[in-house]
Protein backbone atom coordinates (compact mmCIF):
# COMPACT_ATOMS: atom_id res chain seq x y z
CA UNK A 1 0.00 0.00 0.00
CA UNK A 2 1.45 3.05 -1.01
CA UNK A 3 1.96 6.24 1.22
CA UNK A 4 0.31 8.08 -0.80
CA UNK A 5 -3.02 6.21 -1.04
CA UNK A 6 -6.43 7.67 -0.74
CA UNK A 7 -7.38 4.35 1.32
CA UNK A 8 -4.81 5.19 3.92
CA UNK A 9 -5.92 9.06 4.36
CA UNK A 10 -9.15 8.31 4.57
CA UNK A 11 -8.04 5.78 7.27
CA UNK A 12 -5.59 7.73 9.20
CA UNK A 13 -8.20 10.38 9.39
CA UNK A 14 -10.94 8.11 10.66
CA UNK A 15 -8.20 6.72 13.49
CA UNK A 16 -6.85 10.48 14.70
CA UNK A 17 -11.36 11.37 14.75
CA UNK A 18 -12.40 8.05 16.60
CA UNK A 19 -9.35 7.96 18.66
CA UNK A 20 -9.84 11.85 19.78
CA UNK A 21 -13.60 11.04 20.08
CA UNK A 22 -13.26 7.45 22.17
CA UNK A 23 -10.34 9.63 24.30
CA UNK A 24 -13.06 12.67 25.16
CA UNK A 25 -15.85 10.07 25.69
CA UNK A 26 -13.82 8.02 27.91
CA UNK A 27 -13.01 11.33 30.18
CA UNK A 28 -16.91 12.21 29.87
CA UNK A 29 -17.59 9.12 30.76
CA UNK A 30 -15.45 8.75 34.00
CA UNK A 31 -16.43 12.64 35.02
CA UNK A 32 -20.14 11.17 34.76
CA UNK A 33 -19.40 7.94 36.88
CA UNK A 34 -17.69 9.71 39.44
CA UNK A 35 -20.80 11.93 39.72
CA UNK A 36 -22.52 9.35 40.16
CA UNK A 37 -20.76 7.42 42.54
CA UNK A 38 -20.80 10.61 44.74
CA UNK A 39 -24.28 11.13 44.55
CA UNK A 40 -24.63 7.36 45.53
CA UNK A 41 -22.22 7.88 48.80
CA UNK A 42 -24.24 10.88 49.21
CA UNK A 43 -27.43 9.57 49.46
CA UNK A 44 -25.90 6.64 51.94
CA UNK A 45 -24.82 9.10 54.11
CA UNK A 46 -27.87 10.89 54.37
CA UNK A 47 -29.11 7.29 54.98
CA UNK A 48 -26.79 6.96 58.00
CA UNK A 49 -27.68 10.35 59.17
CA UNK A 50 -31.48 9.36 59.24
CA UNK A 51 -30.44 5.88 61.15
CA UNK A 52 -28.09 8.18 63.82
CA UNK A 53 -31.37 10.28 64.49
CA UNK A 54 -33.34 7.82 64.91
CA UNK A 55 -30.95 5.95 67.30
CA UNK A 56 -30.05 8.81 69.70
CA UNK A 57 -31.39 8.66 72.78
CA UNK A 58 -31.08 10.57 76.27
CA UNK A 59 -30.35 9.46 79.97
CA UNK A 60 -32.39 10.38 82.59
CA UNK A 61 -29.56 12.63 83.73
CA UNK A 62 -29.62 14.00 80.31
CA UNK A 63 -26.31 12.38 78.63
CA UNK A 64 -26.55 11.70 74.60
CA UNK A 65 -26.82 8.07 74.21
CA UNK A 66 -27.53 5.55 71.29
CA UNK A 67 -30.24 2.72 71.88
CA UNK A 68 -28.79 0.72 68.77
CA UNK A 69 -25.67 0.55 66.54
CA UNK A 70 -25.89 1.34 62.87
CA UNK A 71 -25.34 -1.82 60.82
CA UNK A 72 -22.43 -1.13 58.80
CA UNK A 73 -19.57 -2.55 60.28
CA UNK A 74 -16.95 -0.22 59.16
CA UNK A 75 -18.26 1.81 62.03
CA UNK A 76 -16.82 -0.56 64.47
CA UNK A 77 -13.50 -0.76 62.30
CA UNK A 78 -10.50 1.48 63.49
CA UNK A 79 -9.82 3.91 60.92
CA UNK A 80 -12.21 1.77 58.33
CA UNK A 81 -12.97 5.08 56.12
CA UNK A 82 -16.85 5.49 57.27
CA UNK A 83 -17.16 7.33 60.54
CA UNK A 84 -19.87 9.15 62.19
CA UNK A 85 -19.77 12.22 65.07
CA UNK A 86 -22.43 13.94 66.99
CA UNK A 87 -21.60 17.06 68.82
CA UNK A 88 -23.73 19.71 71.22
CA UNK A 89 -22.42 23.29 70.81
CA UNK A 90 -24.09 23.96 73.88
CA UNK A 91 -22.05 21.22 76.09
CA UNK A 92 -19.40 20.63 73.66
CA UNK A 93 -20.17 17.09 74.15
CA UNK A 94 -18.85 14.58 71.44
CA UNK A 95 -20.16 11.64 70.55
CA UNK A 96 -18.08 9.38 67.92
CA UNK A 97 -18.00 5.75 66.21
CA UNK A 98 -15.73 3.17 67.20
CA UNK A 99 -13.67 3.68 63.48
CA UNK A 100 -12.75 7.39 64.69
CA UNK A 101 -10.69 5.87 67.47
CA UNK A 102 -9.30 8.42 69.32
CA UNK A 103 -9.43 11.64 66.57
CA UNK A 104 -12.32 13.83 65.90
CA UNK A 105 -13.74 15.44 62.74
CA UNK A 106 -13.02 19.21 62.87
CA UNK A 107 -16.97 19.96 61.62
CA UNK A 108 -17.13 24.13 60.73
CA UNK A 109 -19.15 26.32 63.34
CA UNK A 110 -21.68 27.31 61.23
CA UNK A 111 -25.08 27.91 61.87
CA UNK A 112 -27.28 25.25 60.49
CA UNK A 113 -31.19 25.49 60.50
CA UNK A 114 -33.12 22.18 61.84
CA UNK A 115 -32.82 19.82 59.57
CA UNK A 116 -30.79 21.27 56.69
CA UNK A 117 -28.02 19.18 55.54
CA UNK A 118 -24.83 20.40 54.72
CA UNK A 119 -22.00 18.51 52.81
CA UNK A 120 -18.15 19.34 53.31
CA UNK A 121 -14.84 18.10 52.38
CA UNK A 122 -12.52 18.37 55.21
CA UNK A 123 -9.22 16.13 56.17
CA UNK A 124 -9.79 12.98 58.48
CA UNK A 125 -7.63 10.25 60.86
CA UNK A 126 -4.72 8.63 59.28
CA UNK A 127 -3.92 11.64 56.36
CA UNK A 128 -7.28 10.47 55.07
CA UNK A 129 -9.50 13.33 53.43
CA UNK A 130 -13.71 13.16 54.16
CA UNK A 131 -16.68 13.60 52.29
CA UNK A 132 -19.15 14.77 54.83
CA UNK A 133 -23.08 15.03 55.10
CA UNK A 134 -23.59 16.85 58.43
CA UNK A 135 -27.25 17.72 59.72
CA UNK A 136 -28.83 19.77 62.65
CA UNK A 137 -31.64 18.17 64.79
CA UNK A 138 -33.62 20.08 67.70
CA UNK A 139 -34.78 17.83 70.43
CA UNK A 140 -37.89 18.52 72.43
CA UNK A 141 -36.89 17.23 75.95
CA UNK A 142 -39.21 17.84 79.10
CA UNK A 143 -35.77 19.81 80.45
CA UNK A 144 -36.02 21.80 77.45
CA UNK A 145 -34.63 21.84 73.79
CA UNK A 146 -31.49 20.49 72.53
CA UNK A 147 -29.76 20.73 69.28
CA UNK A 148 -27.26 18.13 68.14
CA UNK A 149 -24.90 18.17 65.31
CA UNK A 150 -24.83 14.59 63.32
CA UNK A 151 -22.43 14.16 60.75
CA UNK A 152 -21.36 10.96 58.65
CA UNK A 153 -18.41 10.84 56.74
CA UNK A 154 -16.87 8.17 54.15
CA UNK A 155 -13.13 8.43 52.71
CA UNK A 156 -12.66 10.14 49.50
CA UNK A 157 -10.06 7.14 48.53
CA UNK A 158 -12.89 4.90 48.67
CA UNK A 159 -14.94 7.23 45.76
CA UNK A 160 -11.55 7.61 43.64
CA UNK A 161 -10.71 3.80 44.14
CA UNK A 162 -14.31 3.37 42.16
CA UNK A 163 -13.46 5.64 39.51
CA UNK A 164 -10.17 4.02 38.71
CA UNK A 165 -11.55 0.50 38.95
CA UNK A 166 -14.34 1.86 36.31
CA UNK A 167 -11.61 3.81 34.22
CA UNK A 168 -9.28 0.40 34.27
CA UNK A 169 -11.89 -1.27 32.88
CA UNK A 170 -13.54 1.45 30.34
CA UNK A 171 -9.97 2.19 28.69
CA UNK A 172 -9.06 -1.01 27.12
CA UNK A 173 -13.46 -1.35 26.61
CA UNK A 174 -13.09 1.87 23.91
CA UNK A 175 -9.72 0.38 22.97
CA UNK A 176 -11.55 -2.59 21.35
CA UNK A 177 -14.50 -0.56 20.45
CA UNK A 178 -11.96 1.70 18.57
CA UNK A 179 -10.30 -1.65 16.77
CA UNK A 180 -13.54 -2.44 15.86
CA UNK A 181 -14.78 0.66 14.59
CA UNK A 182 -11.26 0.95 12.53
CA UNK A 183 -11.76 -2.44 10.67
CA UNK A 184 -15.06 -1.66 10.11
CA UNK A 185 -13.74 1.75 8.95
CA UNK A 186 -11.39 0.17 6.55
CA UNK A 187 -13.48 -2.08 5.04
CA UNK A 188 -16.71 0.50 4.18
CA UNK A 189 -13.61 2.79 2.78
CA UNK A 190 -13.27 0.00 0.54
CA UNK A 191 -16.71 -0.28 -0.41
CA UNK A 192 -16.62 3.10 -1.29
CA UNK A 193 -13.42 3.33 -3.18
CA UNK A 194 -14.73 0.66 -5.08
CA UNK A 195 -16.63 2.60 -7.59
CA UNK A 196 -12.94 4.06 -8.40
CA UNK A 197 -11.52 0.65 -9.20
CA UNK A 198 -14.57 -0.08 -11.59
CA UNK A 199 -13.21 3.17 -13.28
CA UNK A 200 -9.65 2.17 -13.36
CA UNK A 201 -11.44 -1.15 -14.75
CA UNK A 202 -13.14 0.83 -17.41
CA UNK A 203 -10.28 2.59 -18.41
CA UNK A 204 -7.79 0.01 -18.85
CA UNK A 205 -10.63 -1.59 -21.21
CA UNK A 206 -10.07 1.72 -23.16
CA UNK A 207 -6.34 1.34 -23.27
CA UNK A 208 -6.19 -2.54 -24.68
CA UNK A 209 -8.95 -1.53 -27.30
CA UNK A 210 -11.92 -3.94 -25.61
CA UNK A 211 -14.27 -0.31 -24.91
CA UNK A 212 -14.26 2.78 -26.81
CA UNK A 213 -15.64 4.44 -23.39
CA UNK A 214 -16.52 4.13 -19.59
CA UNK A 215 -19.16 2.06 -19.30
CA UNK A 216 -21.19 1.09 -15.83
CA UNK A 217 -23.17 1.90 -13.48
CA UNK A 218 -20.97 4.53 -11.50
CA UNK A 219 -22.68 6.91 -8.45
CA UNK A 220 -23.81 10.49 -9.37
CA UNK A 221 -21.27 11.53 -7.34
CA UNK A 222 -18.54 10.12 -10.04
CA UNK A 223 -20.71 10.68 -13.25
CA UNK A 224 -18.98 13.63 -13.75
CA UNK A 225 -15.80 12.32 -13.68
CA UNK A 226 -16.82 9.30 -16.28
CA UNK A 227 -18.33 12.03 -18.45
CA UNK A 228 -15.49 14.24 -18.53
CA UNK A 229 -13.39 11.21 -19.25
CA UNK A 230 -15.34 10.15 -22.07
CA UNK A 231 -15.40 13.58 -24.09
CA UNK A 232 -11.82 13.66 -23.43
CA UNK A 233 -11.65 10.08 -25.20
CA UNK A 234 -14.12 11.45 -27.77
CA UNK A 235 -11.92 14.61 -28.72
CA UNK A 236 -8.72 12.43 -28.43
CA UNK A 237 -10.21 10.00 -31.26
CA UNK A 238 -11.47 13.11 -33.14
CA UNK A 239 -8.04 14.57 -32.85
CA UNK A 240 -5.90 11.72 -33.34
CA UNK A 241 -8.82 10.82 -36.88
CA UNK A 242 -8.01 14.93 -37.96
CA UNK A 243 -4.13 14.15 -37.86
CA UNK A 244 -4.10 10.69 -39.41
CA UNK A 245 -6.26 12.36 -41.87
CA UNK A 246 -3.86 15.38 -42.83
CA UNK A 247 -1.00 12.17 -42.38
CA UNK A 248 -2.52 10.38 -45.09
CA UNK A 249 -3.50 12.99 -47.31
CA UNK A 250 -0.04 14.18 -47.43
CA UNK A 251 1.19 10.95 -48.05
CA UNK A 252 -1.26 10.53 -50.85
CA UNK A 253 -0.65 13.75 -52.06
CA UNK A 254 2.99 13.37 -52.06
CA UNK A 255 2.85 9.80 -54.39
CA UNK A 256 1.32 12.11 -57.67
CA UNK A 257 4.23 14.50 -57.44
CA UNK A 258 6.64 11.36 -57.15
CA UNK A 259 5.35 9.36 -59.77
CA UNK A 260 5.68 12.90 -62.52
CA UNK A 261 9.50 12.75 -60.74
CA UNK A 262 10.29 9.39 -61.52
CA UNK A 263 8.50 10.28 -64.86
CA UNK A 264 11.04 12.74 -65.59
CA UNK A 265 14.14 10.77 -64.42
CA UNK A 266 12.88 8.10 -66.72
CA UNK A 267 12.65 10.58 -69.64
CA UNK A 268 15.64 12.09 -68.77
CA UNK A 269 17.29 8.41 -68.47
CA UNK A 270 16.24 8.14 -72.28
CA UNK A 271 17.70 11.27 -73.02
CA UNK A 272 21.12 9.90 -72.42
CA UNK A 273 20.91 11.72 -68.70
CA UNK A 274 21.49 9.02 -66.53
CA UNK A 275 23.83 10.36 -63.84
CA UNK A 276 20.66 12.93 -63.45
CA UNK A 277 18.55 10.38 -63.79
CA UNK A 278 19.64 8.26 -61.10
CA UNK A 279 19.92 10.75 -58.55
CA UNK A 280 16.49 12.22 -58.68
CA UNK A 281 15.44 8.55 -58.80
CA UNK A 282 17.01 7.71 -55.72
CA UNK A 283 15.72 10.86 -54.13
CA UNK A 284 12.20 9.53 -55.55
CA UNK A 285 12.62 5.96 -53.99
CA UNK A 286 13.89 7.61 -50.56
CA UNK A 287 10.82 9.82 -50.72
CA UNK A 288 8.79 7.25 -51.62
CA UNK A 289 9.81 4.51 -48.98
CA UNK A 290 9.45 7.49 -46.34
CA UNK A 291 5.82 8.24 -47.24
CA UNK A 292 5.12 4.45 -47.15
CA UNK A 293 6.69 4.26 -43.84
CA UNK A 294 4.58 7.07 -42.27
CA UNK A 295 1.37 5.84 -43.33
CA UNK A 296 2.11 2.84 -42.43
CA UNK A 297 2.94 4.40 -38.67
CA UNK A 298 -0.72 5.76 -39.36
CA UNK A 299 -2.49 2.85 -39.48
CA UNK A 300 -0.66 1.95 -36.36
CA UNK A 301 -2.28 4.40 -34.39
CA UNK A 302 -5.63 3.57 -35.00
CA UNK A 303 -5.57 0.50 -33.23
CA UNK A 304 -4.56 -0.24 -29.31
CA UNK A 305 -3.28 -3.68 -28.40
CA UNK A 306 -5.88 -6.48 -27.87
CA UNK A 307 -4.85 -10.66 -27.88
CA UNK A 308 -4.52 -12.25 -31.02
CA UNK A 309 -4.75 -15.89 -31.82
CA UNK A 310 -1.60 -16.87 -33.68
CA UNK A 311 -2.20 -19.95 -35.44
CA UNK A 312 -5.16 -18.63 -37.79
CA UNK A 313 -2.66 -15.15 -39.20
CA UNK A 314 0.23 -17.92 -38.93
CA UNK A 315 -1.60 -20.24 -41.46
CA UNK A 316 -3.31 -17.58 -43.83
CA UNK A 317 -0.23 -15.64 -44.26
CA UNK A 318 1.81 -18.94 -44.99
CA UNK A 319 -1.19 -20.12 -47.48
CA UNK A 320 -0.76 -16.60 -49.25
CA UNK A 321 3.09 -17.32 -49.50
CA UNK A 322 2.82 -20.10 -50.99
CA UNK A 323 1.23 -19.37 -53.81
CA UNK A 324 3.19 -16.20 -54.99
CA UNK A 325 5.84 -17.24 -57.09
CA UNK A 326 8.42 -17.35 -54.78
CA UNK A 327 6.91 -19.33 -52.19
CA UNK A 328 5.79 -21.71 -54.43
CA UNK A 329 9.62 -23.45 -54.33
CA UNK A 330 9.65 -23.70 -50.66
CA UNK A 331 8.79 -25.78 -47.87
CA UNK A 332 6.56 -24.28 -45.08
CA UNK A 333 6.32 -24.94 -41.22
CA UNK A 334 3.99 -23.67 -38.93
CA UNK A 335 5.08 -24.56 -35.75
CA UNK A 336 2.96 -22.51 -33.32
CA UNK A 337 0.76 -24.53 -30.61
CA UNK A 338 -3.34 -24.16 -30.83
CA UNK A 339 -4.76 -22.02 -28.64
CA UNK A 340 -1.09 -19.78 -28.45
CA UNK A 341 -2.05 -15.86 -28.47
CA UNK A 342 -0.51 -12.71 -27.82
CA UNK A 343 -1.61 -9.45 -26.94
CA UNK A 344 -1.06 -7.74 -30.14
CA UNK A 345 -4.15 -6.67 -32.22
CA UNK A 346 -4.94 -9.29 -35.48
CA UNK A 347 -4.03 -6.58 -37.95
CA UNK A 348 -0.83 -5.61 -36.56
CA UNK A 349 0.26 -8.54 -36.82
CA UNK A 350 -0.41 -9.43 -39.40
CA UNK A 351 1.45 -6.72 -40.88
CA UNK A 352 4.35 -7.60 -38.94
CA UNK A 353 4.19 -11.29 -39.55
CA UNK A 354 3.62 -11.06 -42.95
CA UNK A 355 6.74 -8.38 -43.74
CA UNK A 356 8.80 -10.91 -41.77
CA UNK A 357 7.70 -13.70 -44.47
CA UNK A 358 8.26 -11.62 -47.04
CA UNK A 359 11.96 -11.32 -46.23
CA UNK A 360 12.53 -14.78 -45.72
CA UNK A 361 10.63 -15.87 -48.68
CA UNK A 362 12.76 -13.86 -50.52
CA UNK A 363 16.36 -15.06 -49.17
CA UNK A 364 15.09 -18.71 -48.20
CA UNK A 365 17.05 -21.56 -50.13
CA UNK A 366 14.15 -24.16 -49.09
CA UNK A 367 12.10 -23.91 -45.91
CA UNK A 368 10.35 -20.94 -44.40
CA UNK A 369 9.60 -22.12 -40.39
CA UNK A 370 7.16 -20.09 -38.53
CA UNK A 371 7.27 -21.12 -34.77
CA UNK A 372 6.05 -19.45 -31.29
CA UNK A 373 6.21 -20.46 -27.87
CA UNK A 374 5.34 -19.11 -24.52
CA UNK A 375 7.79 -18.19 -22.31
CA UNK A 376 7.22 -16.89 -18.79
CA UNK A 377 4.78 -13.85 -19.62
CA UNK A 378 5.47 -13.16 -23.11
CA UNK A 379 5.32 -14.69 -26.55
CA UNK A 380 8.16 -15.41 -28.68
CA UNK A 381 7.16 -15.39 -32.57
CA UNK A 382 10.41 -16.60 -34.75
CA UNK A 383 10.58 -16.60 -38.66
CA UNK A 384 13.14 -18.81 -39.62
CA UNK A 385 14.61 -19.50 -43.03
CA UNK A 386 17.91 -21.24 -44.44
CA UNK A 387 19.15 -18.18 -46.73
CA UNK A 388 22.46 -17.03 -46.57
CA UNK A 389 21.84 -14.93 -43.64
CA UNK A 390 23.24 -11.31 -42.97
CA UNK A 391 26.94 -10.42 -42.09
CA UNK A 392 27.00 -9.76 -38.41
CA UNK A 393 28.18 -6.34 -38.58
CA UNK A 394 25.09 -5.28 -40.39
CA UNK A 395 22.27 -6.64 -37.96
CA UNK A 396 22.25 -3.87 -35.98
CA UNK A 397 21.04 -2.25 -38.59
CA UNK A 398 18.66 -3.90 -40.73
CA UNK A 399 16.01 -2.57 -38.64
CA UNK A 400 16.84 1.14 -40.28
CA UNK A 401 14.74 2.84 -42.69
CA UNK A 402 15.28 1.74 -46.12
CA UNK A 403 18.21 -0.56 -45.52
CA UNK A 404 18.88 -2.81 -48.57
CA UNK A 405 22.17 -5.46 -47.96
CA UNK A 406 21.06 -6.36 -51.63
CA UNK A 407 20.51 -3.65 -54.38
CA UNK A 408 19.88 -6.73 -56.58
CA UNK A 409 16.59 -8.40 -55.25
CA UNK A 410 13.11 -6.59 -55.28
CA UNK A 411 12.04 -4.66 -52.18
CA UNK A 412 12.16 -1.34 -50.60
CA UNK A 413 13.73 -1.66 -48.12
CA UNK A 414 10.78 -1.54 -45.75
CA UNK A 415 9.81 -4.36 -44.65
CA UNK A 416 11.97 -4.84 -41.20
CA UNK A 417 12.00 -1.60 -40.48
CA UNK A 418 7.78 -1.34 -40.11
CA UNK A 419 7.82 -4.87 -39.29
CA UNK A 420 10.13 -2.82 -36.09
CA UNK A 421 7.70 0.26 -36.09
CA UNK A 422 4.74 -2.61 -35.28
CA UNK A 423 6.73 -4.24 -32.27
CA UNK A 424 7.51 -0.92 -31.49
CA UNK A 425 4.09 0.34 -30.95
CA UNK A 426 2.43 -2.30 -30.04
CA UNK A 427 4.94 -2.90 -26.44
CA UNK A 428 6.86 -5.75 -27.65
CA UNK A 429 10.51 -6.50 -29.13
CA UNK A 430 11.96 -7.59 -32.46
CA UNK A 431 15.44 -9.45 -32.80
CA UNK A 432 17.50 -10.31 -35.34
CA UNK A 433 19.83 -13.43 -35.52
CA UNK A 434 21.79 -15.59 -37.57
CA UNK A 435 21.01 -19.20 -36.80
CA UNK A 436 23.95 -21.88 -36.17
CA UNK A 437 22.60 -24.07 -38.63
CA UNK A 438 22.64 -21.26 -41.49
CA UNK A 439 19.76 -19.00 -42.16
CA UNK A 440 18.21 -15.71 -40.84
CA UNK A 441 16.17 -15.38 -37.50
CA UNK A 442 13.99 -12.85 -36.90
CA UNK A 443 12.01 -12.97 -33.46
CA UNK A 444 9.08 -10.59 -32.08
CA UNK A 445 8.36 -10.76 -28.25
CA UNK A 446 4.74 -9.98 -27.11
CA UNK A 447 3.40 -9.61 -24.06
CA UNK A 448 0.92 -12.92 -22.91
CA UNK A 449 -1.86 -10.34 -22.07
CA UNK A 450 -2.58 -6.74 -22.16
CA UNK A 451 -0.47 -4.96 -19.80
CA UNK A 452 -1.79 -3.11 -16.60
CA UNK A 453 -0.54 -0.58 -14.50
CA UNK A 454 0.07 -1.64 -10.63
CA UNK A 455 -2.20 0.21 -8.37
CA UNK A 456 -3.20 0.32 -4.95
Amino acid sequence: MKLGSLRLRLWGAATIAFAATLVLMGFLLIQLFERHVTRHYDQELQSYLRQLAAAVDFTSDGRVTLDSHLQDARFGEPLSGLYWQIEEDRTGFILTSQSLWDTRIPLPRDPLNDGQVDSHILPGPAGQTLRIQERQIVFDLPSGSRALRMAVAINVADIQAASRAFAGELWPSLAAVGALLLAATWFYIGIGLRPLDMIRQSIQQVRIGKARRLEGDFPSELAPLVQETNDLLTAQDESLARARARAADLAHGLKTPLSVLQSDADRLRGAGQSEIADEIGQLVGQMRRHVERELARVRLRERTPQVTALMPVAERLADFFRRSPRGKGLNWLIEVPEGLTAAVDAEDLTELLGNLLDNACKWAAATVTVRAQAIADTVRIAVLDDGPGVPDGALASLAGRGVRLDQETPGSGLGLAIAQDIADACGGRLTFSNRTEGGFAAMADFPLQPKSKAHA
